[in-house]
């Protein structure tokens, strides 16, 4: 794969957090996704969620959701956990499997724990960066858990069809998701390292780690893109097409 195009770049920095499939990903517009199709889910679902916790302004929130809402979180991952598994399996020829794998529950199941996962993070992230963390819950409760849901499932709708104009806007903020992801990572990260946990009272005294958990994002996925585009050409495995 040659590097010239907007879409080659996402693709590359897809190829570090994915194997990229071909046959578990969605075609749009005739080119494959730079996500597989669980990854696409995963990426955008933790895209939403950063987005749904935002709108609903819980920038510090860093209690736990009631019991009902985190065993839906916690189901979530599980069923994501599942339905790899069982995806996994099917590649080996006679090994058991559950069922037929398909890249709408692929896209689904990794909606789900995309969700489950930006709360997760939202949470570690608010708990070591400030130095006076709200005691607020970072889901209070079903209803909010519906906001969220409801836009899900809107978007999981949408990226099924494979319109062909969804192409740049589906793989854009899937690998956007990947960014803000591991940047939050990273910077927790940065922060432990350095010994700056619970310091930071205003987002300007954040702005250093999250410059440096960016910049930390972009050298992993870079080189770890590169590094699995030298594995599929040095195998000869399927490309992105």
């Amino acid at each position: 794969m040659e590097i010239h195009t907007l879409l080659d770049i996402l693709s590359l920095f897809g190829g570090g957090v994915c194997g990229q499939i071909p046959g578990h990903s969605f075609i749009i517009g005739g080119r494959q996704l730079p996500l597989c199709a669980r990854c696409t889910g995963t990426y955008l679902g933790a895209l939403l969620g950063f987005l749904g916790l935002a709108a609903l302004g819980r920038w510090r929130a860093s209690g736990l959701p009631p019991n009902e809402v985190l065993a839906s979180l916690v189901s979530f991952i599980v069923l994501w956990g599942i339905d790899g598994l069982n995806s996994f399996l099917s590649l080996f020829p006679n090994a058991p499997h559950l069922y037929q794998p398909h890249n709408l529950l692929r896209l689904i199941t990794g909606a789900l724990n995309g969700l489950a996962l930006s709360v997760i993070v939202s949470l570690v992230f608010n708990l070591v960066l400030w130095r006076e963390p709200s005691t607020e819950k970072v889901i209070s409760n079903g209803r909010e858990m519906g906001y969220l849901l409801i836009p899900a499932a809107l978007l999981i709708w949408t990226v099924q069809t494979q319109a062909d104009f969804l192409l740049y806007p589906v793989a854009s903020l899937s690998i956007l998701g990947v960014i803000i992801m591991l940047t939050l990572i990273n910077t927790v990260i940065v922060l432990i390292m350095t010994g700056r946990e619970n310091k930071a009272e205003q987002w300007r005294d954040a702005a250093l780690p999250l410059l440096l958990g960016m910049l930390a994002t972009f050298l992993e996925l870079s080189v770890l893109g590169w590094v699995h585009l030298a594995l599929i050409r040095c195998l000869a495995l399927p490309v992105l097409r």
